[in-house]
């Protein structure tokens, strides 16, 4: 996972990440995250996104306060502050989905709504660059904005929240054509048939 990291982050978009060898870590690993890691056919992973509690350490308030504007850093149980969600797919990854998105995509997303109906989450909030903030859109998954975006690096990064409900789930599983839960062990209550 940390060398998908070091792939996507350092190699590929140029971001000042903190690297060791040919892995990113940072010290929001430390804090006994939950990972979620998306594995191909090959069983390598090809995707990944790190979910943290807001109610300790986050990015957004120890390291990207800017974003926020005039508004206060969440610190709830029931809001999760989402980081380094990175897909890193072969060539021959199948066609596109709905939206010209990868289903990986749409099953990394799936399995972030499906983490937050589990654990009673209403929101997660993210910092993400404009361009990320398109695929959320794209995704029918928009991201509400909590402030302006700012330069940041060499990109523009905005901060916001998503939306965690059945609703938000339906649809992202109906646009990513997904059949059912993507996490590994199925959640109790959530629907599991085919969407649309």
């Amino acid at each position: 996972m940390h060398g998908l990291r070091y792939r996507v982050f350092k190699e590929r978009l140029d971001w000042e990440v903190q690297t060791g060898g040919e892995m990113e870590t940072d010290t929001f690993d430390d804090l006994k995250p939950v990972y979620l890691l998306l594995k191909g056919s090959d069983w390598r992973i090809r995707g990944c996104v790190r979910l943290l509690p807001t109610t300790g350490p986050t990015m957004l308030r120890d390291t990207f306060p800017a974003l926020l504007g005039e508004a206060v850093a969440p610190a709830s149980p029931d809001i999760w502050e989402s980081s380094r969600f990175a897909l890193d797919l072969p060539p021959s990854t199948p066609p596109k989905a709905a939206g010209g998105l990868a289903q990986a995509t749409y099953e990394l997303f799936a399995g972030m709504i499906e983490f937050g109906l589990a654990n009673n989450l209403t929101r997660i909030v993210t910092v993400t660059d404009t361009r990320m903030e398109r695929i959320l859109r794209l995704a029918t998954w928009p991201l509400s904005r909590i402030g302006k975006p700012q330069p940041v690096g060499k990109t523009e990064a905005v901060a916001g929240f998503l939306e965690i409900s059945h609703a938000s789930l339906l649809r992202i599983r109906w646009r990513g054509r997904l059949n059912g839960p993507v996490l590994w062990q199925p959640i109790l209550g959530l629907p599991h048939g085919p969407c649309g």
